[in-house]
């Protein structure tokens, strides 16, 4: 069975905008778009090289318990326009109810705007297994050891 995502929208979003979706049958990752205040709808939002911004989504969700939200860059708008997350993946914990945001970064070299509508992230629902953490003596042995970064080496 598939888990629901309630979602609610803010006071001042435009409920005409799609819901996130996946666009494919073999999508793993549902599409989420900038749902701009309607000041900001006429013009989109300008993000210069190197700049941060969070782009609203004029959403609200309720993530099952045992589930997290996942926000990945869509890789389209990171290849060609430089246009990817600061944080990826973003994580959505099942207990947080506030404003659901992407952050976004232009690690392009030319200015890139935002439009109203606009496909900026995409969301992936993944189970959560949480650990128990215990102090110990010593680790047991593994073939890799202590071999840290790039220690497999190319072959």
């Amino acid at each position: 069975m598939r888990p629901v995502v309630k979602i609610l929208f803010e006071d001042w979003a435009d409920r005409d905008l799609p819901l996130p979706a996946y666009e494919t049958p073999g999508a793993a990752g549902a599409d989420i778009r900038a749902n701009l205040p309607p000041e900001r709808r006429a013009e989109g939002f300008t993000l210069a090289p190197m700049q941060r911004a969070i782009c609203p989504t004029g959403l609200r969700v309720e993530i099952p318990p045992g589930y997290e939200m996942q926000i990945r860059p869509r890789s389209g708008l990171a290849t060609k326009q430089g246009i990817t997350l600061p944080n990826t993946p973003g994580t959505i914990d099942s207990d947080y109810r506030g404003p659901l945001g992407v952050a976004l970064i232009n690690l392009g070299s030319e200015p890139y705007t935002i439009q109203h509508g606009d496909r900026v992230a995409q969301m992936i629902v993944a189970p959560v297994v949480q650990a128990t953490f215990a102090v110990v003596e010593a680790l047991s042995d593994s073939a890799r050891g202590e071999g840290g970064f790039g220690s497999t080496g190319k072959r």
